[in-house]
C-alpha cells in the first residue's frame, strides 16, 4: 500500500540519523582510574593544539568529570546542561585561551549523568560526531572502565588510546577493555599509551606484558602509541591547575606525549 500524503510528509520531515563518521574522534580510556588519563588527554589536546589544529577536548567521563578541575575552569554551562535539555552541545562549548583549544565540560559528581538511558546517550553520540565535523580532532576523555557509557562514545572513534601503567590492574583492567572491544569489532582502532614509566625499556616491557596476553587469548596485538616517562613535574603542574605545555614545555613528558601526537598525524585514520 503506498504511503499517504500525512505519512509522506512525516517521514520528509523525520532527522536522518548521523552517519558514525568518527574519522575525528580520539578517544582515550583505561581500564582502572589513577593512570593518568585525564592529564593525558588535556596535554594531548594541547599539544594536537600546539600543531596548529582546532581540537575540542570533550570530557566524557559523565559520571567523574575533572577536566575543569584540572585547568582550574567554572565554566557556565556542561554536558549536564545538555543532557537536561537546557543547552545545545555546540553552545555548552568553553574555548580555553591557555591552551588554544575549546572544551566541553563533564560535571562533576553528577554521577546521575552516567546512568543516562541509551538512548540518550545515542543522541549524544550522534550530536557529538556533527559538532566534530567543526574540528580537526576531537579528544574523548573517557570514563575508566568498560561500562556500557564508554563502549557507546568510543565505539565510532578512529583512534582509541587505551592509557596503561606498569600496576597488574592496570593491566588486567585494560586487557578486560581491549577483549571487550574485540568481541565487538571494534579493536583495530585501539593503541596503547604507557604512561608513568620508569623509563622508556622499562615503558616498552609494560607495553609487552599486556601486547603478550593479546596475542595469546585474542590473536591480535594492539600496535604502541608511545611511551611517556615518569616526571615530577606532571604532579606540581595538576597541583597548580595549569597545564604542563604552559607551565614546563621544555619536560620530558611533554616531549613524550609530542612523539605520540607527531605518530598520530602521520597514521591514518
Amino acid at each position: 500500500m503506498p504511503p499517504t500524503d500525512t505519512q509522506a510528509e512525516t517521514a520528509k520531515a523525520a532527522p536522518r540519523p548521523i552517519a558514525l563518521d568518527g574519522s575525528r574522534l580520539i578517544a582515550v580510556g583505561s581500564g582502572k582510574g589513577g593512570v593518568g588519563k585525564t592529564w593525558f588527554s588535556v596535554t594531548l589536546s594541547h599539544c594536537l593544539a600546539r600543531q596548529g589544529r582546532r581540537i575540542l577536548l570533550f570530557d566524557a567521563d559523565l559520571g567523574l568529570a575533572n577536566v575543569d578541575i584540572q585547568l582550574g575552569l567554572m565554566p557556565e554551562r556542561d554536558i549536564g546542561d545538555v543532557i537536561a535539555g537546557t543547552t545545545s552541545l555546540p553552545r555548552a562549548v568553553t574555548h580555553y585561551a591557555q591552551g588554544g583549544f575549546d572544551i566541553l565540560a563533564g560535571r562533576s559528581g553528577g554521577g546521575s549523568l552516567a546512568s543516562a538511558p541509551p538512548p540518550r546517550l545515542l543522541r549524544l553520540r550522534q550530536e557529538l560526531i556533527a559538532l566534530s565535523q567543526s574540528y580537526d580532532k576531537t579528544v574523548l576523555d573517557l570514563a575508566a572502565g568498560v561500562d556500557r557509557t564508554v563502549q557507546i562514545l568510543s565505539t565510532p572513534a578512529a583512534q582509541v588510546l587505551i592509557v596503561i601503567n606498569d600496576e597488574p590492574t592496570s593491566l588486567t583492567d585494560a586487557y578486560a577493555f581491549i577483549k571487550l572491544a574485540h568481541q565487538a569489532g571494534h579493536h583495530a582502532a585501539i593503541q596503547i599509551v604507557v604512561n608513568m614509566a620508569d623509563s622508556e625499556s622499562a615503558g616498552r616491557k609494560t607495553y609487552e606484558a599486556l601486547a603478550k596476553s593479546c596475542r595469546s587469548f585474542l590473536k591480535f596485538t594492539p600496535p604502541l602509541a608511545g611511551v611517556i616517562r615518569r616526571d615530577a613535574k606532571v604532579r606540581e603542574c595538576i597541583r597548580a591547575q595549569l597545564p604542563i605545555v604552559t607551565r614546563s614545555p621544555d619536560s620530558q613528558a611533554v616531549a613524550d606525549v609530542e612523539a605520540i601526537v607527531t605518530r598520530l598525524l602521520v597514521l591514518p585514520s
